[in-house]
C-alpha cells in the first residue's frame, strides 16, 4: 500500500513492523523521510518523532504484546491544514478513556504509563479508533 502525497508524485511506503521491540527504530528513518516528503518545519520534528514512538512502542508492547506473528502498521493521512498519523495494530484494543493519570502522586514514581500522556501533550489532536486498536496523531501544518 502507498500514500500518495498531494502533488501525486511523491509516494511513501507504509511503514509496516513486526511486533519486536527492535523494530521501534525503524520509526525515525520513517519520520525523516516524510519530513523530506513535506517539507515540514524542523521545530515539529521532536514532537512527531516522540509521539509516533510512543504509538509503536504502545502498538508493539501491548497492543500486540509482543507477538511477532502480528504486525503493526504507520500511515499518513493528508488534511487541508493537518498531517495525521495513523498507528495500527492486531491487538484487541484499549479502553482509552480510562488510563490512570500518570501526574498524579501515586503515578508519579513509576516506570511506564506516559506514552499516551506524551501523545497527547506534543500532538494538536490525538483520536482511537477500532477500540482503541488504532490510533491517528494529528499535527497542525
Amino acid at each position: 500500500m502507498k500514500v500518495y502525497f498531494l502533488d501525486q508524485r511523491k509516494t511513501i511506503d507504509v511503514l509496516t513492523l513486526l511486533s519486536h521491540p527492535k523494530n521501534i527504530a525503524r520509526v525515525e528513518p520513517y519520520v525523516e523521510t516524510v519530513f523530506r516528503q513535506y517539507q515540514l518545519s524542523a521545530d515539529m520534528y521532536g514532537n512527531i518523532l516522540i509521539s509516533l514512538t510512543e504509538a509503536v512502542t504502545n502498538a508493539i508492547l501491548h497492543g500486540n504484546g509482543r507477538d511477532e506473528s502480528k504486525k503493526v502498521s504507520v500511515s499518513i493521512k493528508k488534511y487541508k491544514n493537518k498531517l495525521g498519523f495513523i498507528i495500527s495494530d492486531e491487538g484487541n484494543g484499549f479502553n482509552f478513556g480510562q488510563l490512570p493519570d500518570p501526574t498524579a502522586p501515586e503515578n508519579i514514581l513509576q516506570l511506564g504509563g506516559r506514552g499516551v500522556f506524551l501523545m497527547r501533550q506534543l500532538a494538536d489532536q490525538v483520536l482511537y479508533h477500532d477500540n482503541g486498536s488504532t490510533v491517528e496523531i494529528q499535527f497542525n501544518i
